[in-house]
């Protein structure tokens, strides 16, 4: 049965490799976003948009909440190690 359905499904084949590759685009696209060492350095950069005068305390407050959002959910799951590496 299984060398008959492959036969069938050969078709599809790029349909499903293009699948796979979307993906592992999203896992590593997924990974970088919720990286701690990432949120952290936005965390910075941000600051650094403050201290500037680029932006308002509003707006920092806003991204600072969505930032630290991120780094919550990035270290309660426990699978990156905060240096850019998993």
């Amino acid at each position: 049965m299984g060398l008959i359905s492959e036969v069938l499904l050969l078709p599809f084949a790029p349909v499903r490799g293009a699948g796979w590759a979307i993906e592992q685009v999203y896992r590593e696209a997924e990974r970088i976003y919720y990286d701690p060492a990432t949120v952290r350095a936005e965390l910075a950069r941000l600051e650094e948009e403050l201290e500037a005068g680029e932006i308002s305390e509003e707006e920092f407050d806003r991204r600072e909440d969505e930032l630290l959002d991120r780094l919550e959910t990035a270290l309660r799951s426990g699978e990156t190690t905060g240096n850019g590496t998993t």
